[in-house]
């Protein structure tokens, strides 16, 4: 190495900044940005609705940085909302899920063919908990394939379709919902409370404004834009159809 290129280097140390860069400080809770946390927006008093909700996430969500499961858990009690994480249910890890899973007293909220509208259960039914698949649709479909359990149980489904306040997120059809606002739906129509709706709405709506604030737009589903001819068909069938199998269920 000669002498100049010596010096080249040595400028280079002498040019890096004394001090490393200042990380952004993160909420302990949301584990979101403090100067994005939407804890703030959360119920002062966690929610207790009679019907538990049980979620069975898919590993791959807790890389997500814009999920809304966590919303949930924080605005619910402790008990009332409980996650199992997997690909198949349930393991030996799982426990008591098998349990909740085989009990009369428990139903899928998942669009099979045999499913029945969620507001047509018999008002006499006692429904203790809520199995609600938390993932994109194709990891869902996974997990309910991999799960013969989930697939003799009792399903339900929305008939109706809802507008989706995720409005940063391109879903895959009109009607499609969020982890968080699945479970607000279904808990308004069971527990027969629109307050799960004016409530647990408040941190999803808080995080689509930051993100709004910070540069993001706002976002129609594929299926509107296919009918409105403004999806991107730039791309070959099989990408596009590769890309498509990762949006959110």
């Amino acid at each position: 190495m000669s002498n100049e290129e010596v010096d080249d280097v040595w400028d280079d140390f002498i040019n890096l900044p004394a001090d490393p860069p200042e990380m952004r400080q993160i909420c302990f809770s949301c584990e979101r940005p403090q100067n994005v946390c939407w804890c703030n927006y959360l119920p002062k008093t966690r929610l207790k609705p009679k019907c538990r909700i049980i979620l069975l996430q898919h590993p791959a969500e807790e890389k997500r940085s814009l999920r809304t499961a966590p919303m949930l858990t924080l605005g619910l009690a402790e008990e009332s909302c409980v996650v199992y994480k997997g690909k198949k249910f349930p393991t030996k890890k799982h426990v008591g899920l098998w349990d909740i899973l085989s009990s009369k007293h428990s139903v899928l909220l998942y669009p099979s063919k045999k499913a029945t509208d969620i507001v047509d259960l018999p008002k006499e039914t006692e429904l203790n908990n809520l199995i609600i698949l938390d993932g994109t649709w194709p990891q869902a479909k996974a997990i309910y394939n991999n799960t013969p359990l989930l697939q003799s149980m009792i399903h339900v489904k929305f008939m109706h379709k809802y507008e989706s306040h995720y409005i940063i997120r391109t879903q895959p059809t009109d009607g499609c919902l969020s982890t968080l606002e699945t479970a607000i739906e279904a808990l308004t129509v069971l527990e027969k409370d629109e307050s799960y709706k004016n409530i647990l709405l408040k941190p999803l709506n808080a995080l689509c404004n930051f993100q709004l604030q910070h540069g993001a737009v706002t976002h129609q589903s594929k299926e509107f834009k296919k009918r409105n001819r403004t999806y991107p068909k730039l791309i070959g069938r099989r990408l596009r159809q590769y890309l498509e199998d990762g949006d959110d269920y």
